[in-house]
Protein backbone atom coordinates (compact mmCIF):
# COMPACT_ATOMS: atom_id res chain seq x y z
CA UNK A 1 0.00 0.00 0.00
CA UNK A 2 3.02 2.26 0.38
CA UNK A 3 3.45 2.44 -3.41
CA UNK A 4 -0.13 3.66 -3.83
CA UNK A 5 0.42 6.35 -1.20
CA UNK A 6 3.46 7.68 -3.04
CA UNK A 7 1.56 7.63 -6.35
CA UNK A 8 -1.25 9.61 -4.71
CA UNK A 9 1.20 12.13 -3.29
CA UNK A 10 2.74 12.50 -6.72
CA UNK A 11 -0.75 13.23 -8.08
CA UNK A 12 -1.23 16.03 -5.58
CA UNK A 13 2.05 17.65 -6.58
CA UNK A 14 1.20 17.30 -10.26
CA UNK A 15 -2.06 19.13 -9.54
CA UNK A 16 -0.18 21.94 -7.80
CA UNK A 17 2.36 22.15 -10.61
CA UNK A 18 -0.44 22.21 -13.20
CA UNK A 19 -2.13 25.11 -11.41
CA UNK A 20 1.16 27.00 -11.43
CA UNK A 21 1.59 26.31 -15.13
CA UNK A 22 -1.91 27.67 -15.84
CA UNK A 23 -1.01 30.81 -13.85
CA UNK A 24 2.18 31.23 -15.89
CA UNK A 25 0.18 30.71 -19.09
CA UNK A 26 -2.17 33.50 -18.06
CA UNK A 27 0.79 35.74 -17.22
CA UNK A 28 2.49 35.14 -20.57
CA UNK A 29 -0.81 35.62 -22.41
CA UNK A 30 -1.36 38.97 -20.75
CA UNK A 31 2.20 40.08 -21.45
CA UNK A 32 1.69 38.99 -25.06
CA UNK A 33 -1.19 41.43 -25.40
CA UNK A 34 0.82 44.15 -23.67
CA UNK A 35 3.77 43.67 -26.03
CA UNK A 36 1.39 43.47 -28.98
CA UNK A 37 0.18 46.96 -28.10
CA UNK A 38 3.77 48.19 -27.78
CA UNK A 39 4.82 46.58 -31.05
CA UNK A 40 8.02 44.87 -29.84
CA UNK A 41 8.28 41.86 -32.18
CA UNK A 42 10.91 39.94 -30.21
CA UNK A 43 8.97 40.12 -26.95
CA UNK A 44 5.71 39.32 -28.75
CA UNK A 45 7.23 36.12 -30.16
CA UNK A 46 8.83 35.10 -26.85
CA UNK A 47 5.71 35.62 -24.77
CA UNK A 48 3.56 33.78 -27.32
CA UNK A 49 5.94 30.81 -27.33
CA UNK A 50 6.06 30.63 -23.53
CA UNK A 51 2.28 30.95 -23.25
CA UNK A 52 1.79 28.04 -25.64
CA UNK A 53 4.48 25.91 -23.96
CA UNK A 54 3.08 26.42 -20.46
CA UNK A 55 -0.45 25.67 -21.67
CA UNK A 56 0.79 22.55 -23.43
CA UNK A 57 2.61 21.34 -20.31
CA UNK A 58 -0.37 22.16 -18.10
CA UNK A 59 -2.64 20.03 -20.29
CA UNK A 60 -0.25 17.17 -21.06
CA UNK A 61 1.19 16.58 -17.59
CA UNK A 62 -2.09 15.38 -16.00
CA UNK A 63 -2.86 13.27 -19.08
CA UNK A 64 0.51 11.54 -18.90
CA UNK A 65 0.01 11.00 -15.16
CA UNK A 66 -3.40 9.42 -15.81
CA UNK A 67 -1.88 7.02 -18.34
CA UNK A 68 0.85 6.16 -15.82
CA UNK A 69 -1.73 5.64 -13.05
CA UNK A 70 -3.89 3.46 -15.30
CA UNK A 71 -0.84 1.36 -16.17
CA UNK A 72 0.06 0.98 -12.48
CA UNK A 73 -3.49 -0.08 -11.58
CA UNK A 74 -3.65 -2.68 -14.34
CA UNK A 75 -0.30 -4.17 -13.26
CA UNK A 76 -1.27 -4.48 -9.56
CA UNK A 77 -2.57 -8.03 -10.05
Amino acid sequence: MDAMTSIGTMGIWIGVFTALLFAFCLYFSLTYFEYLKDGDQRLIRQSKIFAVLTLLLALLLPAIYQVFLYNQMMNMN
